[in-house]
């Protein structure tokens, strides 16, 4: 059996045991290194050339969120991320998936806890998909407003970097439109690599666009809400977490809150609203992309426009069908050479119901295209 190599880094010796005695139960990954902060990984990265790196977000010297960019732009090597399951934890890892980490786990008690036991199944499975990505292929996107922490701070400009206070929805109609004269709409699915994926999609649409947007982004919650407050925060249309009942509205982006399937439909006034439910996990998500796409079938007199972005597994690919079937106008997979995973897009093109197979930079015009035409 191929073993893959792994460098462990975190700033708590009693953490860096527990991680790596939690890996070396698989016989698949070997660590082969222990870093206890950032410029230490940095340094270790590129002298050990490990498969894959588990990374600590608060660290001294470099932080992880520091320690990363440099790596992705020096060594690009796969990187998932250990985050605290706090507010703050929530909002660094939306900044990590961006700079071009694979994935992340939570730390259920801080960063000293026998309760990371509870996650190995998580972090093992998020090796497993690291190991696969080629993160070689992909230039390092810069987020907005980053630079490097100052001395032994733990990520105090990462946090700084996503202070957001989030935009209201519009209450006036955008473009003249009321909520009930929605035409089109836009229903984006993605999962592994898809932060940084929406990053550059949704920053590039225009504003005022005549559809709103509907995204499902597998990830667990309370990271839904910060990865909605940051896109908001780096775009031209209004981005939030969707909740219960909400009407869309033209040039409003809405993200599923993690936890919850979210699905459209009508509202007794003629216009769409928000559902959200928490029905069993389809083929393991919740929220579900099938779920999402599924409940636009009903709406032929809306011109739907369907993107399936990276992701590991086939989660949306039946979805994309249904839809291509019942005449969407259009239908996105991400294509190949920018994934950071092929799996969700390759699911689609083999069903073949995509009308455009795209690089990951020029989705947000084609659909700006196939809206405004």
């Amino acid at each position: 059996m191929q073993s893959y190599e792994v460098l462990v880094v975190d700033d708590s010796v009693f953490m860096r045991k527990i991680i790596t005695d939690l890996i070396s139960e698989d016989p698949q990954f070997k660590v082969i290194g222990a870093a206890k902060n950032g410029k230490q990984a940095v340094e270790m990265v590129k002298r050990l050339r490990p498969r894959v790196v588990t990374m600590d977000i608060e660290m001294p010297e470099m932080n992880g969120l520091d320690a990363l960019q440099v790596i992705m732009t020096e060594q690009p090597t796969p990187v998932v991320m250990l985050s605290s399951l706090t507010q703050d934890g929530a909002r660094e890892t939306i900044i990590a998936l961006e700079r071009g980490a694979i994935d992340f786990i939570g730390k259920p008690s801080g960063s000293i806890s026998l309760d990371l036991r509870k996650v190995q199944t998580a972090l093992l499975e998020k090796l497993r998909v690291a190991v696969k990505a080629d993160v070689t292929k992909f230039r390092v996107h810069q987020a907005p407003a980053w630079k490097p922490s100052v001395g032994p701070q733990h990520g105090t400009e990462a946090k700084q970097t996503i202070t957001h206070e989030p935009r209201p929805i519009p209450t006036n109609p955008l473009n003249g439109q009321a909520p009930s004269q929605v035409k089109q709409v836009i229903a984006i699915g993605t999962s592994t690599g898809g932060p940084r994926a929406l990053h550059q999609v949704i920053s590039n649409i225009p504003a005022h666009l005549p559809a709103p947007i509907v995204i499902v982004q597998h990830m667990p919650p309370n990271f839904t809400k910060s990865l909605a407050q940051r896109l908001d925060s780096v775009s031209n249309v209004c981005v939030v977490e969707a909740k219960n009942g909400m009407i869309l509205q033209n040039g409003v982006a809405y993200v599923a809150p993690g936890g919850f399937h979210m699905s459209v439909a009508r509202n007794g006034t003629g216009s769409y609203k928000i559902h959200i439910s928490k029905e069993e996990p389809r083929g393991g998500h919740r929220p579900s992309v099938d779920t999402l796409f599924e409940s636009l079938l009903p709406f032929k007199e809306l011109k739907r426009h369907i993107v399936l972005m990276t992701g590991m597994g086939s989660d949306g690919a039946k979805g994309m069908l249904a839809l291509k079937n019942a005449g969407a106008v259009t239908t996105i997979a991400e294509s190949e050479e920018t994934c950071i995973v092929y799996g969700m897009p390759r699911a689609a093109v083999e069903l073949n119901c995509v009308t455009h197979v795209l690089n990951q930079q020029d989705i947000a015009q084609k659909l700006a295209q196939a809206v405004l035409r």
